[in-house]
């Protein structure tokens, strides 16, 4: 499946249940976040594609959708 195609579908009629949506959280410069990997950080820049988190240590580009990162 490429990511060009729209997404399928869902019949009301349908015995299956309909995919959950996605959301994805929005940040913003000097927002706290916690990394699963890197731990806790702070935003310092933000793009439409990623966001760029200082750990202290270093300096890492996260990529959307952030499923590693929540905001604290």
């Amino acid at each position: 499946m490429s990511s060009s195609q729209p997404p399928q579908r869902h019949l009301a009629t349908s015995p299956f249940a309909a995919k959950p949506e996605i959301s994805i959280e929005s940040y913003e410069c000097d927002d706290l976040v916690q990394h699963d990997s890197y731990g806790m950080g702070r935003v310092v820049h933000t793009d439409s594609a990623a966001v760029i988190v200082d750990f202290r240590t270093q300096k890492v580009r996260v990529p959307s959708p952030f499923a590693k990162m929540t905001k604290l």
